[in-house]
């Protein structure tokens, strides 16, 4: 803005909101200063500042610095611990090689597709996703509410994790590993290895009872752990002072946060394909079992999956993507960051096989001595006959061949009586086959297979930054899904908004570090986000394809890419996709409807999990955190179908006055023909022409860049309106 227009601009500094009928009364005044007026046509190109020509005032939206930033950050986003624990067991479970062909058939036809749609959206608004979703369909803003909701859910138990990882981590830095050896316990008489452990293994006890200290039942808190509440206190210190500054902060963390994780993954793979048995786990994991492919089931999994391993329906890709410049091609985008997830979820395959391999072989190896032992002494016995045994193998250097060779013939000539010999066969493909998830996965048979490493104090220390690294980087997108919706509607400070976010989930996330704990993470992990997820997706799908308009929304892209998208996806958003996930929705239903609600108890006695059904007050949890995650919807569309707020800017009506500059609300929009991109929203409303700005220079008046929005175009100032709130609510 010219200097000599600070006058004015302090005049006009007090927000003012009142109709189009009272400003049209004052045209009459106005028209000799029009009819004085000189005419500019100023032709420019939109800049993606979004600054309007001769105005001081920019967007205050942050943007990225780069475009690998950006990259990073939606590559940690999507890319977390699923891809290491999740992935790896599902494709074991599925028919080894054989789930890939699934997974990657529906990648193409609901994952990239959805998350192209996330992606333009959040990019073309530039608003988080309770803008978004207020802006396409006002009567469907609680989509934006809910992903919210369900973000703050998921960030509760996701961040007690990351303290989980930064305890192992902490404890990595000990040669010997904690977890290495069994605890010897003393008493007055003897010194005896420690029971509970006995039974089940270091590693396991070490978990439980040691790291966890857990509580027989969910019924039983027995009070906090301190360990896991200084840990949960330092996870969410990292992300509250990662995320303070939005983006500006965030972002910078991302080049280390996001591509420390392939480092390590590298590094395993290469130390764990020097080891013996790596190539045995990689076999066994890539085998195909077609016929298991065509089961349905494999292929719901496969769907959940893709679904969740690209962060859809979180907020946190619309928020990343809305810092972006307008051009940005993010069809490109979308297709980068989807491949580059599934190649990440082939390599951690890759190298939790490869280690579990080599573990197989360091067991086999114990069970193959073991067993050739009792052999020898039923040789000695004279249970087995010397000349049945063949002459070539020599008991003092036993290959797993030789001993597989003289277990075949004992059992072919000892048929009636084998089983009572108790020879075990020492397959490495039966240890291979005992799938192991999650933390049973990173805290219990990885951890037990580093301790055969040498060096292992080395790869647990690298092993478990990883998992902090893979871990913080979903949370920050998902923190983003909660920060940048709430800052775009209500207008509130980012810092503040970000340090009450994170003590409050600090506060409630002391439920999950008490010594019950674990119980309530995999109550939230199965009822707070699948199903909520899934119907948010869908509304966004049909928001898009039905409300807004698909035919609509493909010419947004077009005006935006630069470029018209393949028909393909025009397909996918209108038909294919919205089918494909109602069948999932009716699926996940279905399969939580058969499955009983419960979860797997450590008993300490037993030494080993059991099954164990919720408490009736675990099932209103239950039913609860699914209900309020969806709440949103229902609660937004009521509210604005039935006009239950009085909205004075509720129409095309208003025009809102603020810092010099009006801007008239696109609020309810149901019914206007304008698009995304034809129809600009509160933060490009620059001029009524894309090519061309009309502005009167008044004669006589300070020099103001005015645009023609009345009969006779009266100079309202038309800008840039970051700051005003989209929402109604």
């Amino acid at each position: 803005m010219p200097k000599n227009s600070k006058v004015v601009k302090r005049e006009l500094d007090d927000e003012v909101i009142e109709s189009v009928k009272d400003l049209l009364s004052n045209e009459d005044s106005a028209d000799d200063a029009f009819k004085k007026s000189e005419l500019i046509v100023d032709v420019q190109e939109e800049k993606d500042t979004d600054v309007e020509e001769g105005s001081e005032v920019e967007d205050e939206r942050p943007a990225w610095n780069s475009k690998l930033q950006y990259i990073l950050a939606q590559v940690g986003f999507s890319v977390g611990l699923g891809n290491v624990w999740r992935f790896p067991y599902l494709c074991q479970k599925n028919g080894g090689g054989a789930y890939l062909l699934p997974y990657l058939i529906l990648l193409l036809v609901i994952g990239i597709p959805l998350f192209f749609l996330e992606l333009s959206v959040g990019q073309r608004i530039r608003r988080g996703s309770i803008g978004v979703w207020n802006y396409i369909s006002p009567k469907l803003g609680g989509i934006g509410f809910a992903s919210c909701v369900v973000c703050f859910f998921v960030a509760l138990y996701y961040n007690v994790i990351i303290g989980w990882s930064l305890f192992y981590f902490s404890q990595s830095f000990q040669q010997p590993l904690p977890w290495d050896q069994c605890p010897l316990v003393k008493n007055a008489s003897h010194t005896f290895v420690e029971p509970e452990c006995e039974k089940s293994s270091a590693t396991t006890y070490y978990w439980y009872r040691e790291a966890l200290n857990i509580s027989s039942s969910i019924s039983e808190s027995g009070g906090l752990n301190w360990k896991m509440t200084v840990c949960l206190l330092a996870a969410w210190v990292v992300v509250c002072l990662a995320m303070i500054k939005g983006i500006q902060s965030s972002g910078k963390i991302m080049y280390f946060s996001s591509l420390f994780p392939y480092v390590v993954l590298i590094c395993f793979l290469i130390r764990a394909l020097l080891l013996n048995g790596s190539i045995d786990g990689i076999r066994h994991m890539f085998t195909p079992e077609l016929e298991i492919m065509l089961e349905p089931k494999v292929w719901r999994e496969a769907a959940a999956q893709v679904f969740f391993a690209l962060g859809l329906g979180f907020g946190g890709v619309i928020a990343f993507s809305s810092y972006n410049k307008r051009d940005n091609n993010c069809h490109f985008d979308a297709v980068l960051v989807s491949f580059i997830n599934f190649f990440t979820s082939i390599l951690a395959t890759l190298v939790v096989f490869a280690v579990l391999g080599f573990k197989a072989n360091v067991i086999n190896e114990k069970c193959i001595a073991e067993n050739l032992e009792m052999v020898i002494k039923l040789v000695k016995m004279g249970n087995i006959s010397q000349d049945i045994i063949p002459h070539h193998i020599n008991f003092s250097a036993v290959t797993a061949e030789d001993y597989h060779l003289v277990y075949d013939i004992i059992q072919k000539v000892k048929e009636e009586e084998f089983p009572s010999l108790h020879l075990n066969s020492c397959q490495i493909g039966d240890e291979l086959n005992k799938a192991v998830q999650g933390t049973g996965l990173a805290f219990i048979a990885f951890t037990e297979a580093m301790t055969h490493f040498p060096a292992s104090p080395f790869w647990s220390v690298m092993f478990f930054l990883m998992l902090v690294n893979l871990g913080l980087g979903s949370m920050f997108g998902t923190i983003e899904g909660i920060i940048t919706p709430i800052v775009d509607t209500f207008k509130v400070r980012k810092e503040i908004l970000t340090v009450i976010c994170c003590l409050l989930a600090f506060c409630i996330g002391l439920m999950f570090v008490q010594r019950s704990g674990n119980y309530f993470v995999t109550m939230f992990d199965d009822y707070s986000a699948t199903l909520p997820l899934l119907i948010v997706v869908i509304l966004e799908n049909i928001a898009v394809s039905f409300v807004y308009g698909i035919d609509k929304f493909m010419e947004d892209l077009k005006d935006m890419l630069g470029f018209a998208p393949n028909r393909y996806y025009y397909y996918m958003w209108k038909y294919i996709s919205p089918l494909m996930l109602l069948s999932l929705l009716i699926a996940s239903i279905v399969n939580m409807g058969l499955s009983p609600p419960g979860y797997n108890a450590w008993i300490e006695d037993k030494a080993s999990e059991e099954f164990l059904s919720y408490p009736t007050w675990g099932m209103v949890v239950c039913i609860s955190l699914m209900v309020l995650a969806i709440l949103p919807v229902p609660i937004v569309f009521i509210i604005r179908r039935c006009n239950l707020i009085d909205d004075s800017s509720g129409n095309l009506a208003s025009v809102t006055y603020k810092r010099g500059r009006v801007l008239k609300e696109p609020i309810n929009l149901e019914g206007d023909d304008a698009s995304l991109i034809h129809g600009k929203i509160s933060s490009e409303m620059s001029s009524p022409n894309f090519g061309k700005n009309i502005y009167r220079k008044q004669s006589g008046s300070p020099t103001l860049d005015t645009a023609p929005n009345g009969r006779y175009g009266i100079g309202y100032l038309m800008a840039d309106m970051p700051d005003m709130p989209e929402s109604d609510l």
